[in-house]
């Protein structure tokens, strides 16, 4: 799906343990990794990686426990899969390549990745794009009847395991598709040799089951992180950009996205697309125009 890009496996190692990167590569000039978020692979980067890919060198990597990286045990505290442990998983994949220094773009969770990345290795990263978030911290302490309602799967996927687990494995596709068609976004939007590879990925229960385990330290370790934080003015030193679908939960909502953006970045701009939460995907060009211009050296 990625035209001219070859897919690598890339054994990393960090403080978070050894895992094993899986990473589509295409393109040549100033490096940018692409994460995607849930319930995606790097696929979902197939309408924008090619054309950014004529003045970057795109690395468009899945994150652990998604896609064909590796799932390795998330721990008794869910630290396995906190942004911390993914973000360390990705330094090292782009130290690996031989990139010292990069940009970061992240869709859902792995704009939360990205965030975690920009802070914890401030002098690696360039630039910043986050798609579609606010901080996981001001999420969860925002809520009320909306927010709670548009994101129940926030505190569901949380419950203890294997009940979350063996509720989705009683029909895990029709369930993938309920999640894809939410959020402002519609099923037909997707081109459907993606939407096969996130079915395919979703359909392995150990890969469902690391993506809860994500939620799960979203809900525990990474709120600590976020919160202190946030409670000690730390913020991303790095430029950053901020997109956001203006159907989304975020588009629709009360906060101004770059108003609380502005109290975590210290350069800090962005604006709404047309779109619902998938924007790369629903509105590619708008998406590619805006990386575009931001990321040019």
């Amino acid at each position: 799906m990625l035209d001219g890009f070859r897919t690598v496996d890339v054994p990393v190692s960090s403080d978070a343990g050894e895992v094993t990167v899986h990473a589509a590569v295409g393109g040549d000039g100033p490096p940018v990794l692409l994460l995607h978020g849930f319930p995606q692979t790097h696929v979902m980067w197939h309408r924008v990686a090619p054309d950014l890919a004529r003045s970057h060198t795109v690395v468009a990597a899945d994150l652990r426990g998604y896609g064909d990286s590796s799932r390795p045990p998330a721990g008794d505290d869910h630290a396995g899969y906190s942004f911390r442990a993914m973000a360390a998983d990705q330094h090292a994949l782009m130290t690996e390549l031989g990139h010292e220094r990069y940009a970061v773009v992240g869709h859902d969770r792995g704009a939360r990745v990205a965030h975690r990345l920009a802070l914890d290795a401030r002098d690696a990263v360039t630039h910043a794009v986050l798609l579609d978030i606010l901080p996981t911290a001001h999420v969860y302490d925002s809520v009320d009847r909306r927010l709670a309602t548009a994101y129940y799967h926030w505190f569901f996927f949380i419950q203890p395991a294997p009940v979350p687990e063996r509720l989705i494995a009683g029909d895990p596709i029709g369930y993938l598709h309920s999640l894809l068609a939410g959020w402002g976004s519609a099923l037909d939007m997707y081109d459907p040799a993606a939407l096969a590879e996130y079915e395919r990925c979703f359909a392995d229960p150990d890969a469902r089951h690391a993506m809860l385990e994500d939620y799960r330290a979203g809900a525990s370790v990474d709120y600590d992180l976020d919160r202190a934080d946030a409670a000690a003015a730390r913020r991303v030193e790095a430029p950053l950009l901020v997109l956001w679908g203006s159907r989304s939960v975020v588009g629709r909502g009360p906060d101004d996205p770059l108003a609380v953006w502005r109290s975590r970045g210290r350069e800090v701009s962005g604006s709404p697309v047309a779109a619902g939460h998938f924007l790369a995907e629903e509105r590619p060009a708008e998406t590619l125009a805006a990386l575009q211009q931001f990321l040019r050296p």
